[in-house]
């Protein structure tokens, strides 16, 4: 991840400046293959340091909280990798933290930043779907299939009591709630481990979720999360039916945006002339020339810079929804544990 964030910095008109990580050796490799000429000793050292305005987090998720909080104490703005923290109370008093800083604290929800995301949701917010009835959303990869695939975030100590979920199924649960506008206010949950060890080691955490929700609207939706679906890399799909059309964004084709109507459909391709306002300003290339998930996290990115700025940017994530998304990791484990509807935390 701290590939990605140091190019969406660089495309930010941004240098970055220092790094550091586990050990000496570690920062040393990590400088080498980002391209960044500056080590500090320590995590300690990197926030002191005047030549620095702003740190993004991108480190285990247990360590998460204790370093952004380290960041906004020295003054820093502050990007972090979710989830925000591992436990609710943790989360809950880092974005109090960030709220009384005074500092721009980000999460990166980036799917935020996919033109044809921002198109669903102007589409929603202006009425077209009508009344929305119901959901379906999914996010579903391969990449731990098999008993030998591991990974630290496979380790709870390092990634939390919740993996699949946390890791992915916070992102589909941000779409959900930032496209409708609607936020989830129950759910009942099962979860499933499929392989018992990974690397010789016991798993604590959930490869799979399954989750019925209901939001305050009183829309009903399914949800189906996985990290070992066979031959499904980054397929996070999300779709919302209203009374006068349905509308479907499926993140491995994000250059489109498709809307259901009983008397006929359309397949919408992104398109600047004609998009709304906040998805034509996302369009940063020509209609017909692909965007990709690098362009949305360049987007987020520079939106988070632009607000350190004074700027403000519509849809910025923030540590708050940092926050919500913990809360709805905490609900779905509360659930999956008792077998029962829960309410999500406020």
């Amino acid at each position: 991840m701290a590939t990605v964030h140091s190019r969406a910095v660089r495309a930010a008109a941004a240098r970055p400046e220092l790094i550091v990580s586990s050990s000496t050796d570690a920062s040393t490799r990590a400088a080498g293959l980002l391209g960044i000429t500056g080590i500090a000793a320590d995590a300690t050292s990197l926030f002191a340091s005047s030549e620095v305005d702003v740190i993004h987090v991108c480190t285990p998720n247990a360590t998460h909280a204790a370093l952004a909080a380290q960041a906004l104490a020295s003054g820093k703005h502050v990007i972090c990798e979710k989830p925000l923290a591992t436990t609710v109370a943790d989360a809950r008093a880092l974005a109090e933290t960030a709220r009384v800083s005074g500092r721009v604290a980000a999460v990166p929800f980036v799917y935020r930043y996919h033109p044809m995301v921002r198109e669903a949701r102007a589409r929603v917010a202006a009425g077209e779907a009508g009344t929305l009835l119901t959901i379906e959303g999914s996010y579903l990869q391969d990449w731990l299939l098999a008993a030998n695939d591991d990974d630290w975030r496979v380790d709870a100590d390092q990634g939390g009591a919740s993996r699949a979920f946390a890791d992915i199924g916070s992102h589909l649960c941000d779409l959900i709630e930032f496209v409708t506008g609607d936020r989830i206010a129950r759910l009942v949950a099962r979860t499933r481990t499929v392989h018992p060890q990974r690397g010789g080691i016991s798993v604590q955490t959930e490869d799979v979720a399954a989750v019925l929700v209901e939001t305050r609207g009183g829309v009903l939706g399914t949800l189906l999360v996985s990290q070992t679906a066979p031959g499904r890399k980054n397929a996070l799909v999300f779709e919302v039916h209203g009374t006068e059309s349905s509308l479907r964004f499926a993140q491995e084709r994000s250059e489109e945006l498709w809307v259901g109507r009983r008397r006929g459909s359309e397949v919408l391709l992104r398109d600047p002339a004609t998009a709304s306002a906040d998805s034509a300003r996302l369009s940063i290339v020509p209609a017909g020339h692909p965007m990709g998930y690098q362009d949305a996290f360049n987007a987020f990115v520079a939106d988070a810079y632009a607000t350190i700025e004074g700027g403000a940017p519509e849809g910025l994530p923030t540590f708050d929804d940092g926050l919500r998304a913990v809360l709805l990791t905490d609900a779905v484990l509360r659930s999956a544990e008792r077998g029962e509807w829960v309410e999500v935390g406020e």
